[in-house]
């Protein structure tokens, strides 16, 4: 067993990370992760009496390696999206498809929405525009709408991960519920699409 706030902290300043969305080079990340480990430390230790006085070391060690991968993933993500922006932006006659997605979460815990929110935000291409509280969505706007599986295969599998991570009630195995698209300029309502899915 181990005090539970240092886990808290080390957590905390994983999120600083994502928060910041600064370039992720190795000095700049290392800087940010060490401030982030500063704030994070503080904070938990301040906080700490909300907490139970221990926390199981077994429980850490089961959700490190799907923090590991959940951060991995999103890195690659990063990477092909920049890419993928950087193309688009030398290629003007590449078609260009604004559109917002709505994506509801089988997350539920406001740590595990906010990590995937801002996943999404600093992944370029696409941006989080809003959260519904009654459906538990996001609101997404990506520069390409034409492809949602392409737009929800990054964020569900995040979405695995943190059911896991949070230690959510539903599992990665659960099926996600259906989204939907609509174009950036405010077009129809979103129909049924094959799939399952919606388009506009």
């Amino acid at each position: 067993m181990s005090r539970r706030w240092p886990v808290s902290g080390l957590v905390l300043a994983v999120l600083w990370l994502f928060v910041r969305g600064v370039e992720l080079t190795p000095q700049r990340l290392l800087e940010e992760f060490i401030i982030g480990l500063g704030v994070g430390m503080g904070i938990a230790f301040f906080f700490r009496r909300f907490y139970g006085d221990e926390a199981p070391v077994t429980r850490s060690l089961r959700v490190a390696p799907y923090a590991a991968l959940y951060l991995a993933t999103f890195l690659w993500e990063l990477l092909t999206a920049n890419v993928d922006v950087a193309v688009r932006t030398l290629s003007p006659s590449m078609p260009i498809d604004p559109a917002v997605v709505e994506v509801p979460l089988r997350v539920r815990t406001p740590l595990a929405i906010t990590t995937i929110a801002n996943s999404i935000t600093l992944t370029p291409g696409t941006l989080t525009m809003d959260y519904d509280d009654e459906t538990n969505s996001l609101y997404v706007h990506s520069i390409d709408g034409s492809d949602l599986d392409g737009i929800l295969e990054p964020i569900r599998r995040w979405e695995d991960y943190a059911l896991i991570i949070f230690d959510e009630e539903l599992k990665p195995g659960d099926p996600a519920p259906q989204a939907g698209v609509r174009p950036a300029d405010g077009g129809d309502a979103p129909a049924a699409a094959p799939g399952g899915e919606q388009h506009g």
